[in-house]
This record gives C-alpha cells, sequence and structure tokens, in this order.
C-alpha cells in the first residue's frame, strides 16, 4: 500500500491504523521512518552488513515506512531502498507513506531510473491511496484565521501582437 498526501497526519494515521490492525490479525509488524531506514541501510552497508540487513529487514510480514520523500536521499540510498524492495517483492507486505506523488520520486530519489524500478515493484500488487487537503496543523491556522487560504493566481493576459500592412 502506498498513501501519499500533502497532510502529514491522515496519511500517518492511516499507516498506524493498518499496521495496528496487522499486529492484532497475528502479524509481525516494523514501522521505521524513511530516514532512520536509509541512514540503517547506509551504515550497514558501510560496515560489510548490507546482507544482515536486508535479512532482517525482509522478515516482518509487514514493513511500514513512514514519510519517505520528505527529506531528500542521497543517489546511492535509491540503490539501497531497491534492493529492499527487490527482496521484499511478491514475499512480504510494505506501507509507505509519502507527502510527494510518485510521479516525483527521480527527485526524492535522486535517480529516475532507479525510481521506476522501485515503482515497478512497489504498484505491481498494490493499492495506492491518496489524500488531497491540507495538514491538520494549516487547517487549524485557517479556522483561527491566523492564516488565509492562498488566493488562485491571476492569469496574465497574452498580449495581442500588432501587425501592420505595408
Amino acid at each position: 500500500m502506498l498513501v501519499t498526501s500533502g497532510s502529514a497526519h491522515p496519511y500517518r494515521a492511516s499507516g498506524l491504523v493498518r499496521g495496528r490492525e496487522a499486529v492484532d490479525r497475528g502479524y509481525t509488524v516494523l514501522f521505521t521512518s524513511a530516514a532512520a531506514l536509509m541512514a540503517g541501510l547506509t551504515k550497514a552497508h558501510a560496515d560489510g552488513r548490507l546482507e544482515e540487513k536486508l535479512l532482517q529487514l525482509s522478515k516482518p510480514k509487514l514493513l511500514i515506512i513512514d514519510e519517505l520523500g520528505y527529506l531528500p536521499l542521497e543517489p546511492a540510498a535509491a540503490h539501497l531502498f531497491f534492493q529492499l524492495v527487490s527482496r521484499r517483492y511478491e514475499r512480504a507486505s510494505m506501507l509507505i507513506t509519502s507527502n510527494r506523488p510518485v510521479g516525483e520520486w527521480g527527485q526524492v530519489f535522486g535517480d529516475a531510473v532507479a525510481a521506476t524500478a522501485i515503482l515497478d515493484r512497489l504498484l505491481h500488487h498494490s493499492q495506492v491511496i491518496t489524500i488531497r487537503g491540507d495538514s491538520y496543523r494549516l487547517r487549524d491556522k485557517r479556522r483561527s484565521g491566523l492564516l488565509q487560504k492562498a488566493a488562485a493566481p491571476t492569469p496574465t493576459p497574452t498580449p495581442t501582437p500588432i501587425t501592420s500592412e505595408s
């Protein structure tokens, strides 16, 4: 499952609810932020323990990765993440929350080819949920009058070319 949104609270809540449901049904679940996951994979790779780390991350029936795309990833991280996704592909479930639409994942990973390969495997058997709207923090500020909704941009009129007949 992939949950994308511009509002943090609903997609995080969705991940937590799904994780809790999986635990209640007896499944093993691991919840991690994308930043912590990538730091762990990078450290394991540097220490020569990547295979061990990938094996550890492959064991839970559900791996929940929160906030993918919130912070840009190093280019090498895309290849590490691809290895994890490939390891879990068609074997175990992943739930990923992101504030970025999948069309921007090339920018998130800094590598469009790796992002395409990752998305190919993630989206094959997935359900994508897109939540639109303000974050609960912005919504509360607007309700209290501290923040005004951004006005739609006014279209700039296109000048009509002036031609002279000779």
